[in-house]
This record gives C-alpha cells, structure tokens and sequence, in this order.
C-alpha cells in the first residue's frame, strides 16, 4: 500500500496476521522498509509473492504483526523516525530525492 491508498489490509504472511505495508515491490523497497520499521520497534515479515499457479514471482509483500497499523496514519501523524533522529516525511518513505536546498519553483518531479 502506498501513502496514496488509506485501505487497510491484513493477511498471512509467513504463518502470522500482519497488517499489510506493501505489495508487489522489489527487493531494495523491502529492505529499506524492513529496516526503517524494524528500528522504530515494529515486528516485520517479508515472503516473496506468489502468482495464481504457485511460482514464485520476483516482487514482494511486507507486513507488520501490529494489526492496526497503517502507513497513512503512522507517515502523516510523524509517528516514525529515521536512524539520524528525523522524522519520516512522505518523501523519505516514498525514497524520492532530496530536494529541501533548492528553492520551491526549481524542484522539479
């Protein structure tokens, strides 16, 4: 889920109810979510998803065990922090670049 999406879904992953995070993302979206929830406290599952006749496919789905959590909230009520002690914007979780020097009509996306 994205912070575009309020939807809330829980499924099984690895054997364990888990609250949703993201699907259908590449390895290095993983890791870097597993690592930021992981220091913020949170107990995180990741498993390689599955198309419809069983085969592994090359994206994957990451969840937490806290049932009621929801990256919307958590992102925009500034509830999670980075490694450096910042708080987690929109931009960070969504790993865009860092354009905060430049003036607002140079930024370009």
């Amino acid at each position: 889920m994205s912070l575009t999406q309020g939807k809330h879904n829980i499924t099984e992953i690895e054997g364990v109810r888990c609250s949703v995070v993201e699907t259908g993302i590449q390895r290095d979206r993983a890791d870097f979510l597993k690592e930021l929830l992981t220091f913020n406290g949170y107990e995180v599952k990741m498993e390689a998803e599955k198309a419809k006749d069983g085969n592994l496919l090359n994206s994957f789905i990451i969840g937490v065990t806290d049932i009621i959590f929801n990256p919307v909230i958590v992102v925009y009520e500034k509830k999670l922090f980075r490694k450096d002690g910042k708080i987690v914007s929109p931009a960070y979780w969504n790993q865009w670049p860092d354009q905060t020097e430049l003036p607002y009509w140079q930024v370009q996306r």
